[in-house]
């Protein structure tokens, strides 16, 4: 039978930061617990990952620390390598996009682009600070808002309402480089025609998706794109770090670092090659029979579903001995909150990867991430679950019924595998069980539900228990020797079993229990046979898992929030001047309800809402497109201030605006009425 040949990705995580237990449950611990299966399954699999290196908040992280970009991303991208291993991640390579094969690469697919004239150069303005000798990216400058006053705007947008404007109308723009005034100055970028591609991208992925059963949210994340028609995009930007333009007059320029970030996997399977002294790339990129599976959280689903494939389309196009894949599934998770909020490092909410595997074994962490994976929505990471699954279901279940069963073998039967002689049907059901198990827990695997086959499997622990007990061998031991020795060879053919099922998922504890077992892992569809033959030695039991105490995670518990309270303290104090209760009169607030709700074409951060307002219709343009889908908000009962001056947003007319709040987590919450209000009602 022809081997499988996988190709696997993960996320490349940004080297600005440490690694959360939110970003292991997204795109990391999924990809590993399928790669480690695929290779006990005899597949041909190679798995890739690595640091994305360039971009604009590294270079703003490296001007607050006073320090290079070079030094910040050498920093983060050895904490977050290290932290990769100590969790056990089986990378066949975890790369980098500053090395110079990843530069090379992309510079070389940006100039087959450029010189099959794929790519469009269009003109604009851009704030340049003549102090600093610098084109000023949209972080790098503040304003007041045209739209809405606020004064920390962005140099064509506006966080606080949401505003999309030319850079031409931001008033009083500061460079937040050299805090001087900025000039606005012509520059040239170049474009890719993602909407050129936009035919093929949906056959793609419709056909894809049906033939290999993508999850619903990422098919529903790509028909919102391709509803909204893709547009071009710029794949350059003026500035000094990151993959220098192949051109004459690409001077002071480097490639957008969401083109060249996703061609990291590529480079890094080109590494991996030169290391092996193979060209990978060929054997698995360029094989029509290669599966290749990319890992993501849900916010890169633009990338991997339709910028990405576009890219090797157009690649593809020029050469037609040198054909990409495209990924065969791009199983993205939903988001892993922590203790019911959003990992903020700001806020002191959370835990990084590194810190929480200096308190605790990283199995313990694997296990209750994969048993609570947000595969189909949001889920929670809570200290006292953490606490429950491991006292509760690792020790209690899977380690009581491993050690009991050791310990009675080496006190009653020498230590050595007894024999099974004649088999009664609690036996047979047992046997029965643990044949199946490897093809039960493959089609949780191979479906991506990862979540659900971890569950099985410690339901199957929970089964080997209670045949233990309901087999009382502490009986059968004194008045029937036969059966004691059925029952306990049964129960070490189930030890080996369990241990190969969980090698994907706790890959440290299944060889401690294959140590135990004094034996080798077998092919993952042979782990429910009886792999043990009798008189085999057995190795030495031990207690696979110690229990948590109470005061632990009581003491994790009360670490956080630490900073968030500090900061609450001085939110409380910032309050704007005063105003007289006649200048609040002035504001006219009024409920209204949402009758329609559609994205604006060419805005990610807008919204066109048309809302009744008690007999009447009023059309609103929101800034809340990347809080709320347009469906999300239809029904609802909102607070609208009526009175403001009509504005043109993006070149559609708004009257009024909706009132927002930004929670602790920067995401905007209307305000809503929950009560039955009437339309038009005045809020006072």
């Amino acid at each position: 039978m022809k081997k499988e040949k996988i190709l696997v990705t993960s996320a490349l995580p940004y080297a600005n930061g440490t690694i959360h237990l939110g970003h292991l449950s997204g795109a990391y611990l999924p990809a590993d617990i399928f790669v480690r299966y695929k290779r006990l399954q005899g597949a041909d699999i190679i798995y890739v990952c690595g640091s994305d290196e360039h971009g604009v908040a590294i270079t703003i992280t490296a001007d607050k620390e006073k320090i290079t970009p070079k030094e910040v991303i050498d920093k983060f991208h050895n904490i977050n390598k290290e932290a990769f291993e100590k969790f056990g991640m089986s990378f066949d390579i975890y790369s980098r996009t500053s090395i110079s094969e990843h530069h090379e690469l992309a510079q070389k697919f940006f100039k087959d682009f450029y010189d099959r004239g794929i790519l469009v150069e269009k003109k604009s303005l851009q704030f340049y600070d003549e102090q600093a000798k610098m084109f000023l990216p949209d972080r790098y400058v503040e304003g007041t808002c045209p739209n809405c006053g606020s004064d920390q705007a962005r140099s064509d947008e506006c966080e606080a309402c949401g505003a999309l404007y030319d850079p031409t109308e931001l008033k009083n723009p500061k460079s937040k480089v050299s805090g001087q005034t900025p000039v606005l100055k012509e520059t040239s970028h170049w474009y890719f025609p993602l909407q050129n591609f936009q035919k093929r991208l949906e056959e793609y992925v419709y056909t894809t998706a049906e033939k290999n059963n993508w999850k619903e949210n990422v098919i529903n994340y790509c028909n919102g794109w391709f509803k909204a028609g893709l547009q071009e995009r710029a794949i350059t930007r003026d500035l000094d770090w990151g993959v220098k333009l192949p051109i004459e007059n690409g001077e002071g320029k480097v490639l957008y670092v969401w083109f060249d970030a996703v061609l990291g996997y590529i480079s890094a399977t080109q590494k991996l090659g030169e290391q092996l002294g193979k060209d990978l790339v060929k054997e698995f990129w360029q094989d029509p029979e290669t599966k290749y599976y990319a890992f993501i959280g849900k916010d890169n689903v633009v990338f991997h579903c339709i910028i990405f494939p576009a890219m090797l389309m157009a690649w593809n196009d020029g050469h037609p001995d040198e054909q990409y894949i495209l990924p065969a599934n791009v199983p993205a998770n939903e988001f892993l909150n922590f203790e019911g909020k959003k990992f903020s490092k700001s806020r002191g909410w959370g835990i990084d990867v590194i810190d929480f595997l200096k308190l605790f074994p990283a199995d313990l962490l694997r296990y209750t991430l994969a048993a609570n994976l947000p595969e189909t929505r949001d889920t929670d990471f809570f200290w006292k679950e953490f606490q429950m699954r491991t006292n509760g279901e690792l020790a209690d279940i899977l380690g009581n019924f491993v050690n009991r069963t050791l310990t009675f073998v080496n006190r009653n039967f020498g230590n050595e595998v007894p024999s099974a002689v004649t088999l009664e049907d609690i036996d047979k059901e047992m046997i029965e069980l643990l044949e199946n198990a490897p093809q039960k827990i493959s089609t949780y695997f191979d479906n991506f539900k990862m979540k659900d086959g971890v569950n099985e499997i410690m339901n199957i622990a929970r089964a080997c228990n209670k045949y233990f007990n309901d087999s009382e061998p502490w009986k059968t031991v004194k008045n029937n020797q036969e059966k004691c020795a059925t029952t306990l060879n049964i129960c070490l053919q189930a030890i080996y079993t369990l241990a190969e099922l969980l090698s994907p998922v706790i890959p440290e504890t299944s060889k401690k229990m294959f140590n135990m077992l004094n034996a080798e892992p077998t092919v993952w569809d042979n782990a429910g046979k009886m792999n043990l033959s009798v008189g085999h030695k057995l190795g030495k039991a031990e207690i696979l898992f110690t229990k948590i105490e109470d005061a632990v995670i009581e003491e994790q518990i009360n670490k956080l929030g630490v900073v968030e309270n500090q900061e609450n303290k001085v939110l409380e104090l910032n309050i704007k001047d005063e105003i007289s209760i006649d200048d609040f009169a002035k504001v006219d607030l009024r409920v209204v309800e949402v009758l329609e709700a559609e994205k604006i074409a060419k805005s990610n951060k807008l919204l066109k809402l048309k809302v009744k307002l008690g007999s009447t219709e009023r059309q609103v343009v929101s800034g809340i497109a990347q809080h709320y889908k347009p469906e999300e908000l239809v029904g609802k009962k909102l607070v609208l201030v009526a009175n403001l001056k009509p504005a043109k947003l993006m070149g559609v007319e708004s009257h009024g605006m909706i009132l927002a709040v930004e929670d602790k987590e920067g995401k905007l919450k209307v305000v809503e009425i929950k009560d039955d209000v009437e339309t038009g009602k005045q809020v006072k």
